[in-house]
């Protein structure tokens, strides 16, 4: 007997694989539900998602650029003044003529602390510190306007200047060219430039009085050659030096003359230059080979007209300078014949 058999379904494969995935859905739903519901009574909070942080740019400055200060300018120190010390100077009377201190001269010049200096020295004298100028005002006072305007010159001392010598030439007062030049003392130094405000002249009532002439100017101070300088054969020309007495005018010169006091033939030269150097010509150099002595000075002259030939006649303006001499070898000295 054949027992009875359960019934089949038979299923193709698409529809056995769609069939599973809906149950695998149903099992998904019934855990989600299950877990949103609580298990023993605990319901199973979802978290909270933290929030985003926010990225904030952060601005970066750009360094400004600090640009290098101005440097200020320094004064340019001016050079020494040279100064040959003559009898009874002393380094305080000469600290005191140029202003300036002792310790200075003595650092300078790397003199002893007692400073002791001899006549013909050369000593190298500081120039003074100037007075710093007050600073300027916005709006100028009536002493400033006034001097804005003034009508001024420049002048450059010369040798011998003295600031009296200068007032009188400019006919104007001496305190007003201390004033101008801001000044503290009367001293005036050769080289520096300062000013003349011809605005300050005196005035003089009346036509123009006719120009006088400067009185008689100091004596000349020779520079070189040194007194008792000797010059031989290599020496084609020699050149005297002096230093300037000031400004010369138009028909003013320096009267030169050397003389050979060797030769005893009364060899002697006079001439006249503007210049303050001269160059004693090659035909004047001794014919011999014995060492001549030549002399020579200088003194101020003014022409006062012309002689019948049309040469310039010379009076006196100043004082003659001192006298120096130098030696002059002609040929060259001949050697001891051998025996």
């Amino acid at each position: 007997m054949q027992a009875s058999r359960m019934p089949e379904v038979t299923l193709s494969l698409p529809a056995a694989l769609g069939a599973l995935v809906i149950i695998l859905l149903i099992g998904a739903a019934v855990v989600y539900f299950g877990l949103s519901a609580g298990i023993g009574g605990q319901q199973l909070t979802e978290p909270t998602a933290e929030g985003t942080a926010t990225v904030t740019a952060t601005l970066t400055l750009t360094p400004t650029e600090t640009l290098p200060p101005t440097p200020i300018p320094t004064e340019t120190p001016l050079p020494p003044i040279d100064y040959v010390v003559r009898s009874g100077d002393t380094c305080g009377g000469i600290a005191v003529f140029f202003g300036v201190s002792v310790q200075s001269i003595v650092i300078l010049n790397n003199l002893p602390s007692s400073c002791i200096i001899s006549e013909g020295q050369q000593l190298k004298v500081p120039y003074p510190t100037p007075t710093p100028a007050p600073p300027p005002t916005d709006i100028p006072n009536a002493a400033t306007q006034t001097a804005q305007a003034c009508e001024k010159i420049s002048y450059t001392v010369q040798a011998n200047d003295t600031l009296s010598s200068i007032a009188l030439n400019y006919n104007v007062p001496q305190d007003a060219i201390k004033f101008y030049n801001g000044l503290s003392t009367d001293n005036v130094f050769v080289g520096v430039p300062i000013i003349i405000p011809l605005c300050e002249r005196f005035a003089t009532p009346g036509p123009t009085p006719t120009a006088t002439l400067p009185p008689p100017y100091q004596a000349p101070n020779l520079l070189l050659p040194a007194d008792g300088a000797a010059f031989t054969l290599a020496n084609d020309v020699v050149t005297l030096q002096w230093a300037s007495i000031g400004t010369l005018r138009d028909n003013e010169a320096y009267q030169i003359t050397i003389e050979d006091v060797t030769s005893g033939q009364g060899l002697r030269i006079t001439d006249y230059v503007t210049d303050t150097k001269y160059i004693v010509p090659t035909s004047f150099r001794p014919n011999d080979n014995l060492a001549h002595v030549i002399r020579w000075w200088i003194t101020t002259v003014r022409q006062n007209g012309v002689d019948d030939q049309g040469q310039p006649i010379y009076n006196s303006a100043g004082a003659l300078s001192e006298k120096r001499v130098f030696t002059w070898v002609g040929v060259a000295v001949e050697g001891t014949p051998s025996p």
